[in-house]
């Protein structure tokens, strides 16, 4: 019971946190930035970037108003599977590590499911002007169409593709085009980290021998001599 508890209370920390560190991000660009407002942070590699992505992660759009909403009503639907698919790993006592790395995807995906249900409510449009708390004319869009608010950018290179790269040879490039946001970055850190420690997170327990005095070990599951046997 009191490791269970230690589980959760582990949990509900870390969504909590990246939530509050993701919305107090989101709230501090949108209302002392204009859209498409940029500041370097560290050279020409690391930079705010203020910009609304009305669709997907990463800048993406997903099929205008329609995909709009068919996006925000998956992701509600995601979030909720999500708290009963970490009430069932803290329950079976996965490892803990596997319990926080989904904790940071769930987390991440309630960050943008909360700009999507609530700022086109909460806040006026920031199209050449800064955006205002709680208008009096009301805000730029109605429920589950808010823009999710993406600020870090990172053009670590600028290059060109050889001519002989396919399709998109001669051409330039950029790495790291896309302009995201802490959620965003909350959901990659949960995948990645599974992905890197998956042995580590599913490893099966090895069962113990049971020493019977003699010279002979029996395997728990099978209950059956082992090879070490001796035949006298």
């Amino acid at each position: 019971m009191r490791e269970k508890s230690h589980y959760l209370r582990s949990t509900l920390f870390t969504v909590l946190l990246v939530l509050l560190i993701d919305q107090a991000i989101k709230i501090y660009v949108k209302t002392h930035f204009m859209l498409g407002e940029e500041h370097n942070i560290a050279g020409n590699w690391f930079i705010i970037h203020f910009t609304e992505n009305p669709g997907m992660a990463f800048g993406m759009e997903f099929g205008g108003d329609y995909g709009k909403i068919t996006l925000s009503v998956f992701r509600i639907l995601a979030a909720i599977f999500g708290v009963y698919y970490i009430g069932r790993i803290i329950k079976t006592k996965q490892h803990i590590g596997y319990v926080l790395c989904v904790a940071l995807i769930f987390a991440g995906a309630v960050g943008n499911i909360i700009d999507s249900m609530l700022y086109g409510l909460l806040f006026s449009n920031s199209d050449f002007q800064l955006a205002g708390f709680m208008p009096a004319e009301g805000g730029y869009a109605g429920f589950l169409h808010g823009h999710v608010v993406d600020m870090f950018y990172f053009p670590l290179i600028d290059g060109t593709f050889p001519k002989w790269f396919p399709v998109w040879g001669g051409e330039p490039f950029q790495f790291f085009r896309p302009v995201f946001n802490f959620a965003d970055a909350s959901i990659s850190m949960g995948v990645i980290l599974i992905l890197i420690f998956q042995k580590r997170f599913f490893a099966q327990p090895t069962p113990a021998k049971i020493d019977t005095g003699a010279d002979t070990t029996i395997d728990p599951e099978s209950q059956t001599p082992g090879t070490d046997q001796a035949l006298k």
